[in-house]
């Protein structure tokens, strides 16, 4: 008797213990979903300081250059706004899946289809969403940029890429931002190489985007703030076109008229021009005025596709840059 309830005794004594073991055990397990939930990330954004909890995962960007620097982070985003548009203008290596939510359109976000995503984090642009901040802060907490505010404008360029790496900071994606960065610069070196090879270092150019409206032909001179200006810089290329002021958007909408203020023998003219709408083989087509520039004449005019990007972060930096490149070399 007394052994059998010695026996008893040890039995009970070892399933407490064993549950004992279980219980913290699962403190264990419990303590490190905590600690990763309970990470904070504080970045500054156009609205000041800002603490974001945890690492978001499902990410409604409202711009397609915030979307094109996730992508180049490796993350899909969970929403996008006219998701046709990007496909048609953002010509990068990456692709949006078929899982991303079209969200209305960059100017006017659809906030119902945005909640119904539930997202995790909002990327927003002040110029264009500072109205609906509040209603944003309703749905998800929100990061918002200002690319093109009197700093941004300054050098929209470093903006965009410091936008690309806060990005990376909140997403805990910063040594693949880094990587990303670094590889770009080595593509940078490379490709300056190809364009010193063919005796074009240090060349001269204007680079515009080039349209028509109401069936005039405008063109959007790039200033040495903009993005494209500061890629071309990084080629070795030198840009004729200088202004005194700061471009919010880092051009001058100019005519055909002004173009006849540059002249040079090497100066070499780069546009960006839509299929469609090429306003050289059409509005511009047998006018002294264009057909007399020198660049012209000397067969300097270079034309790169409509969706060849102009803003963004890595992956439309590189997508320009391949894209300039081989079409001044022909290949």
């Amino acid at each position: 008797m007394r052994k059998w309830l010695l026996m008893c005794s040890i039995l009970i004594i070892g399933v407490l213990a064993a549950c004992g073991n279980d219980e913290s055990g699962n403190e264990s397990v419990d303590n490190d979903g905590e600690e990763a939930a309970g990470r904070t990330v504080t970045i500054e954004d156009a609205a000041g300081e800002k603490t974001i909890e945890g690492t978001p995962e499902k990410i409604v960007a409202l711009e397609w250059y915030n979307a094109e620097q996730l992508l180049s982070l490796g993350i899909q985003p969970a929403g996008v706004p006219n998701i046709e548009g990007f496909n048609s203008w953002m010509n990068i290596e990456e692709e949006l899946g078929d899982s991303v939510e079209d969200v209305g359109t960059r100017q006017e976000p659809n906030l119902e289809a945005i909640s119904r995503i539930e997202p995790d984090l909002i990327i927003a642009a002040e110029f264009r969403h500072e109205q609906i901040i509040d209603r944003l802060n309703d749905i998800a907490p929100v990061v918002m940029f200002s690319p093109y505010s009197q700093e941004g404008s300054a050098d929209l360029y470093e903006e965009l890429m410091n936008e690309y790496k806060t990005i990376a900071k909140v997403t805990d994606k910063e040594e693949e931002a880094e990587q990303s960065i670094n590889e770009l610069e080595e593509f940078y070196a490379e490709q300056k190489q190809r364009l010193a090879d063919a005796g074009l270092d240090g060349t001269k150019y204007l680079a515009t985007m080039a349209f028509s409206s109401q069936n005039s032909p405008v063109m959007r001179l790039y200033t040495d703030t903009s993005y494209p200006a500061a890629i071309m810089e990084e080629l070795g290329l030198e840009n004729a076109y200088q202004t005194d002021e700061v471009e919010p958007y880092g051009f001058t909408e100019v005519g055909v008229e002004t173009l006849q203020s540059f002249e040079g023998e090497n100066l070499q003219f780069i546009a960006i021009v839509q299929e469609n709408d090429n306003i050289f083989e059409n509005q511009l087509a047998g006018n002294a005025a264009w057909e007399n520039l020198s660049f012209v004449k000397n067969g300097n005019t270079h034309y790169l596709p409509g969706d060849t990007p102009v803003i963004g972060g890595v992956s439309s930096a590189k997508a320009f840059t391949k894209q300039l490149v081989d079409t001044m070399l022909n290949e």
